[in-house]
């Protein structure tokens, strides 16, 4: 959507529209038909359980109509963009595809952690990767990526194509949250961990934390854990933990389904957010905590140091004992909270007119 949104606003009528239908059949959409689906999109996403509802077959079947992809306009050359990876596990598909716009082709690269750490990923999620970025090495002739250090991982892939392909890098924007009043809780302070259950995301060293918590302090002194995130896969005994851990009751709150507007009431009020990661390609919950003035304690990445800069707590996503001493400063507002607090005001808010002005610079140097 940003990109639509953002691309739509720099080029004007020159911005064009495309889609493969479900069909396989690849074309220009109708602009009109086009504007009104993503209108259609920011409606349903907008809604306030932040669950957009599943819409019948019969409803649905005019837009579908209307987005019927057509051969008219195609060839005319320029620069075609894609900012998913869709399609990319069929290199043939996006070869037709660019040879019949006679195009450029510019590709957003998100991350390359199912390839780089395999175990983390669905079974067959690393070949999966491997056959998009391969297509990307192949055929792109320049990617934008979310990070210095997407880039850097993307960089041999370019290199062992043997082709010259430009690669940008954009950091995420972040969209203004609301300014929802933090939710009333029972007096204590309460921390927040913001992305899909998945081990990659390392809720384990949180949950198990907090049960040892449970075990050894009592009721009163031990802080909240909100856990704000759909569940994923391989996450079994995350969420075993979460279900049958009894020392957690009370203590942990899992919230699935959370619409943009309480998710960022929660984190206004949170003492920090959580980000444990083993791997990650940008960090957007660093970058969302730190808009809206709630400090973070994160994984010393690459990727995290590039949103958060000089701002979070960075610990290892091993370190047990340093997580646990983190998190009680930051409950008592302690001396490294303060300190966290004093450096946030200088903190950089990465902008989507920032990511969209690097693209279009990108798109220009191939057009």
């Amino acid at each position: 959507m940003a990109y639509a949104r953002g691309l739509l606003a720099h080029y004007g009528e020159v911005l064009a529209f495309a889609a493969v239908h479900p069909t396989g059949l690849y074309g220009r959409l109708s602009r009109s038909a086009a504007l009104a689906y993503l209108d259609e999109l920011e409606r349903r996403w907008s809604r306030e359980d932040g669950s957009p509802r599943q819409r019948s077959l019969s409803s649905v079947m005019p837009q579908l109509a209307a987005l019927l992809p057509s051969s008219k306009g195609c060839g005319t050359g320029g620069v075609y963009v894609q900012a998913s990876p869709h399609h990319l596990t069929n290199a043939n598909k996006v070869r037709k595809i660019l040879a019949l716009e006679k195009a450029k082709f510019l590709c957003l690269v998100h991350d390359l952690i199912p390839i780089e750490f395999p175990e983390y990923a669905r079974p067959s999620g690393a070949a999966l990767h491997q056959r998009r970025i391969e297509t990307v090495a192949q055929l792109a002739d320049a990617a934008v990526v979310n990070s210095a250090a997407t880039g850097r991982s993307l960089h041999p892939w370019i290199e062992s194509s043997g082709r010259e392909v430009a690669i940008h890098v954009a950091l995420l924007g972040t969209e203004d949250l609301a300014t929802t009043a933090p939710e009333p809780g029972d007096g204590r302070p309460y921390f927040v961990c913001l992305g899909t259950i998945e081990p990659r995301k390392n809720h384990l060293l949180l949950l198990n934390l907090w049960r040892h918590l449970a075990e050894t302090l009592p009721a009163e002194q031990i802080p909240r854990l909100v856990i704000i995130g759909r569940r994923g896969w391989e996450n079994e005994q995350i969420i075993d933990m979460l279900e049958r851990c009894p020392a957690l009751k009370g203590h942990v709150d899992e919230i699935g389904g959370c619409s943009d507007a309480r998710m960022a009431g929660l984190l206004r009020g949170a003492r920090a957010l959580l980000m444990p990661s083993f791997a990650e390609g940008y960090g957007m919950p660093v970058a969302e905590a730190l808009s809206i003035g709630t400090p973070a304690i994160c994984s010393d990445l690459p990727a995290l140091r590039e949103v958060g800069g000089d701002v979070p707590e960075y610990l290892d996503p091993l370190d047990g004992p340093g997580w646990k001493s983190a998190i009680f400063d930051h409950a008592e507002r302690g001396p490294r909270y303060m300190a966290q607090m004093e450096r946030l005001p200088r903190w950089h808010n990465p902008t989507w007119e920032e990511h969209i002005a690097i693209v279009a610079e990108a798109i220009e140097q191939l057009r």
